[in-house]
């Protein structure tokens, strides 16, 4: 497998927040890459270019960046999610091209799952007890995408709507995504016991999504408002809250939540720029980019304040970034 080290690493002082440090992690020979996951032993996670082309999923610890290779040994893969026994999951093609199927990197081996053929499959979310969640794309008479929960070597579609996309679990079983019950605009949704219940939308608005959820049951996603545009939520206790925007912003969305209930997602700045954002303590603060960039969006933050994401460099190019308090 190849390995690159980190490349560069830049300070940033972002408004009403402590100082924190983006760090460039590379790329596995190509041009672009982005980190998907991060658990609480800094291990990080998610896809890069490589040098002959494509892209495979990666695991980046102690400064070097391994490429996790593919299920069919060709063709690409992605990584979402690890678990503090550094088990990963993501989606890998099983021929040089076309369908894809859920992966399990364990121990130096990558094993598909096997939930579908000639189908687009992808793990999205794994926890410590070992149980992933997913989706399918159409199969087996279904129109649309199909979420899932495999556990001990077994399939369990999620059952109470016509659509549905689970993006992540926690410890206690807890599932979250957003669903379509027959037709209509998609909701967020949280699983548990069998049943799907709706976590409804912002005031006003008639869409919603959710992207996280941490050990506390604590939801993060997007809804869209009474006028409009999309705002990041938390739901907490049964009750979704409008995270707000950055300064001059007017749209934002939450993608990741710690066990201490800090955020991270994107938002717009006044220049309609997108930024990572890290919400705290009931404020929005801007993480900044890469030197001479101008985008960047934060996907996952582990319980130490560790931030992932995806920043793009003064030439342009995407590069994953991990923010350090």
């Amino acid at each position: 497998m190849m390995a690159f080290a980190l490349l560069a690493v830049a300070a940033f002082q972002p408004a009403s927040a402590q100082s924190v440090t983006i760090h460039d992690l590379g790329t596995l020979g190509g041009n672009s890459s982005q980190a998907a996951g991060i658990n609480n032993r800094g291990q990080v996670v998610g896809q890069a270019d490589i040098a002959s082309g494509g892209t495979h999923a990666f695991l980046f610890e102690g400064g070097v960046m391994t490429d996790l290779g593919t299920l069919s040994g060709s063709g690409s893969s992605q990584a979402y999610a690890i678990n503090e026994r550094g088990q990963v999951v993501g989606s890998s093609t099983i021929r040089s091209f076309g369908p894809t199927d859920a992966f399990l990197f364990e121990k130096g081996v990558m094993t598909g799952l096997n939930i579908g053929i000639d189908s687009l499959v992808d793990a999205t979310g794994i926890n410590n007890r070992g149980q992933v969640v997913g989706n399918s794309g159409p199969r087996h008479g279904r129109p649309h995408s199909a979420a899932f929960l495999y556990e001990d070597g077994g399939v369990t579609w999620l059952p109470g709507a016509a659509f549905s996309v689970a993006t992540g679990i926690n410890n206690r079983g807890q599932i979250v995504g957003w669903a379509v019950a027959t037709t209509g605009p998609a909701h967020a949704f949280l699983f548990e016991s069998g049943v799907m219940s709706d976590l409804g939308t912002l005031p006003g608005g008639a869409y919603s999504a959710a992207f996280g959820i941490n050990n506390l049951g604590e939801v993060v996603g997007e809804a869209s408002t009474a006028n409009g545009p999309l705002h990041a939520f938390l739901l907490r206790n049964g009750v979704m809250s409008d995270l707000g925007m950055l300064p001059g912003g007017t749209y934002s969305a939450a993608f990741g939540i710690n066990n201490r209930g800090a955020v991270v997602g994107e938002a717009s700045t006044a220049s309609g720029a997108l930024h990572a954002f890290l919400f705290r303590d009931g404020v929005m603060s801007d993480l900044g980019t890469l030197p001479g960039g101008t985008f960047s969006r934060a996907l996952g933050i582990n319980d130490h304040g560790q931030v992932v994401g995806v920043a793009n460099t003064a030439s342009g190019a995407t590069h994953a970034v991990l923010w350090t308090p």
